[in-house]
């Protein structure tokens, strides 16, 4: 029998970055070894020389490694193993039932996760590239307010420091034709290290829908029914490419540079079919309509960082440019072949293009001053958008296209930031520890509505404070407290006010007269240890002034728009808990639960003001069962309780996923899983207003099935080292309690 040997590896070395040898962790609980049983495998020894993610005074850390499906699954599915998240099969996130979240990347905003790009963006990135996925609720001043302003869901993504190199490689297969295949390595010698991943994806998920609408028709005062009925196709390719190079260029300077590209096609094959009762204007109509839409996304980023550590303990000075860009091309080929007599057949075009591009240039500079951790920063950034529809009618007998001018649109939103931002923590005595900041926005947009001819600008300054605040009350227990104010700055699609077809019910358009939503957060939070399980209890408050929210009515008889308005203002409130740990030796518990209360005042249809109020349960629980010391089996139940969105409201939903790790050898490890076992998750929105009732419901093939084999060169990793990656777990007395290390600290750049 061999023992398995588990060490923590300091981060002093000379090849390591300047902003890892800062770190000040307190010093890891030495677990004692364990000896495997006399019938099973034998066990290779393990050196685990990262840290386990801890909670830290903004912010609480999640560890995804410890999910047996990270080797085949996406970033959208290690974001729905975070408490409080949930992110739909189409790729739109929610945490706290809040559709205004931020999703970075190492602290930084990009591209390719900002706008409608972001959910297929999740979809085609690989889970196994993301070490761990910090959520910070109330972001402090360093945070900026980039693609909504509201909460962060940041990606930490992995990076190896230790010497040597390693790599591994994975294939999986899935149901439907679906497959996923990655590879990882890693090399680090003298001052120079290099790492890099490729990954390719075949996937997505097929739907069907069904949209029930009553209006009212003002002529008669009756309500007219009609109905959709929608069947949509197609999985696409993706593809990414990741390098990162970092070179020591002494014990206190290095320089990182990186490099990132991916790809995926955007192919779907749709049918609508669609019903509409008679108005005292247009008569009834039937017809089905049918779409082929093909086209492609290309995203890229590079960045350069240059790290100094001064000479006083914990001086750093951080310098980041990070360049992104997201640009999209979609061709859609429609067809109406109508049932109702006298009615032509249509033919028409829809060609979209749209691309946003970011540079963003920061500078963090901290050092103690008087007993404390003083930080300051700058940022300068730039996002420029642009989105280019051409909508052609098609004559079906001739072919002729002739542009349709009410369809058709051009329009550009250039927007440049600068901000400063400084913070000021300390421990004021043995318990209590704070953090204070203050950041100051000034934003100059600039509106150009080509085909409109109409151009506008834009500028404001905002102030935006932040306090944290620890309490330690005993040694396994912290109690803390946090207020943060945030601005929503309204993205480009919600500005322009162009309206966009969507189908022959629906169409869009933005709102250039929309204010920024401002947001007042505070949240307590007490977080202890019972036995061998950790435990995190949160209460928040959520007030918005002005928030943005989605407001609807009729544009034609049977047409509806979807614009966006500034309601009266919204809050919400909840309490979140969140318990981890081992309830017996081989099975392991994650669970979280969140009970909030929401409300919303807007106005509706008639112009009638209306205050809607929620109350929802979510809440999601993961039990890690360890058979032997080659299995592993895992259960996963996610629920989603109702969310409220203008004048309507997000129906409950749930799933359930199991997972399957078999370690074949010490290197070769087979996973198996299978997501929506029941096949019971959907989308469905309801509004019920004065002159609109309208229930619609989207069916996902969610119950997908996948195998694989993930093989690792240069050592051995077992799920013994997985399962010492820790989990959703709170971390009290660690780096967030009172006086430890500020954020950022021993990770990536927080940003500003």
């Amino acid at each position: 029998m061999q023992k398995i040997l588990l060490t923590c590896c300091l981060t002093g070395s000379a090849i390591l970055p300047a902003y890892a040898q800062t770190t000040t962790p307190e010093k890891p609980a030495i677990k004692p070894a364990t000896t495997a049983k006399p019938k099973e495998a034998v066990v290779p020894e393990v050196t685990v020389s990262a840290e386990r993610p801890t909670n830290r005074i903004d912010r609480q850390v999640y560890d995804v490694k410890s999910d047996v499906s990270s080797t085949n699954g996406t970033a959208a599915d290690a974001l729905n193993n975070v408490p409080s998240v949930n992110v739909d099969p189409d790729g739109s996130i929610t945490l706290r039932g809040s559709s205004n979240v931020q999703i970075m990347v190492d602290g930084k905003p990009s591209a390719m996760l900002q706008g409608e790009n972001r959910g297929p963006a999740l979809q085609a990135m690989a889970a196994d590239d993301i070490e761990s996925i910090e959520v910070i609720n109330n972001p402090g001043a360093q945070f900026g307010n980039e693609a909504g302003g509201g909460p962060i869901l940041n990606l930490v993504m992995r990076r190896n420091r230790k010497p040597g190199g390693f790599a591994t490689v994975n294939g999986n297969t899935g149901t439907a034709g679906r497959y996923n295949s990655a590879v990882n390595a890693t090399y680090n010698e003298g001052p120079w290290g290099f790492q890099g991943s490729a990954n390719v994806r075949h996937d997505g998920r097929n739907s069907v829908a069904e949209v029930t609408r009553d209006r009212l028709d003002p002529a008669t005062g009756n309500f007219v029914h009609s109905s959709q009925e929608s069947v949509g196709r197609g999985l696409n390719d993706m593809a990414a490419l990741n390098g990162q190079v970092s070179y020591n260029l002494n014990q206190t300077d290095t320089l990182t540079g990186s490099v990132n590209y991916n790809s995926r096609t955007n192919d779907q094959r749709g049918s609508d079919h669609y019903i509409n009762g008679a108005t005292s204007l247009i008569p009834a109509n039937d017809y089905v309509r049918s779409t082929v839409r093909n086209g492609d996304s290309k995203n890229f980023a590079w960045g350069s960082r240059y790290d100094h550590k001064g000479e006083l303990p914990g001086e750093t000075l951080k310098i980041d440019l990070r360049v992104s860009a997201s640009e999209n091309d979609n061709v859609s080929a429609y067809s109406n072949d109508y049932a109702t007599p006298g009615m032509l057949d249509t033919r028409a075009s829809q060609h979209n293009e749209f691309s946003t591009h970011i540079a963003d240039f920061t500078g963090d500079y901290e050092r103690p001053l008087w007993g404390g951790t003083a930080k300051a920063g700058y940022k300068v950034a730039t996002n420029n958008s642009s989105f280019n529809t051409l909508y052609t009618d098609i004559d079906p007998v001739t072919g002729i296209a002739k542009v349709n001018t009410g369809r058709t649109n051009a329009y550009e939103l250039d927007e440049t930031v600068y901000a400063l931002y400084a913070s000021y923590q300390m421990r004021l005595n043995e318990r209590w520890g704070a953090l204070a900041g203050l950041r100051t926005e000034y934003t100059d947009m600039d509106i150009d509505q080509i085909t409109g001819g109409v151009k506008a600008k834009n500028n404001y300054i905002n102030y935006i404070p932040s306090f944290f605040a620890t309490y330690k009350a005993t040694d396994t227990a912290n109690i803390r407290f946090a207020y943060a104010r945030r601005i929503r700055r309204p993205n480009a699609n919600d500005l322009n006010p162009y309206v966009t077809y969507r189908d022959e019910f629906n169409v869009s358009s933005g709102n250039p007269n929309l204010k920024p939503t401002k947001t007042d957060s505070f949240e307590v939070g007490y977080e202890t240890k019972f036995g061998g399980l950790e435990t995190n209890l949160r209460g928040y408050y959520r007030r918005d002034t002005d928030a943005i929210v989605d407001y609807r009515y009729f544009v034609a008889p049977n047409v509806l728009l979807t614009t966006k308005a500034n309601g009266e203002g919204s809050h919400s409130s909840g309490l979140e808990f969140t318990v981890s740990g081992k309830l017996t030796p081989t099975l392991t518990l994650n669970t979280s639960g969140n009970l909030a209360r929401s409300q919303q005042s807007f106005y509706d249809d008639t112009g009638l003001l209306v205050t809607r109020t929620a109350n929802s349960l979510s809440g999601r629980a993961r039990l890690n069962y360890q058979y032997d010391a080659a299995n592993q089996i895992q259960m996963a139940l996610q629920m989603m309780g109702k969310t409220l969105s203008g004048q309507g409201y997000r129906s409950p939903n749930h799933t359930f996923n199991m997972s399957w790790r078999h370690t074949v050898t010490p290197q070769l490890t087979l996973v198996a899983n299978v997501t929506d076992l029941f096949n019971t998750n959907k989308m469905e929105t309801v509004i019920n207003s004065a002159a609109l009732r309208e229930t619609s419901t989207r069916r996902f093939d969610g119950r997908v099935f996948y195998v694989g084999l993930s093989y690792r060169f240069g050592g051995a990793a077992s799920s013994a080292e997985k399962e010492e990656g820790g989990g959703w777990g709170p971390r009290p007395g660690g780096p967030g309690g009172p006086g430890g290390p500020g954020p950022g600290a021993g990770g990536p750049p927080p940003g500003v």
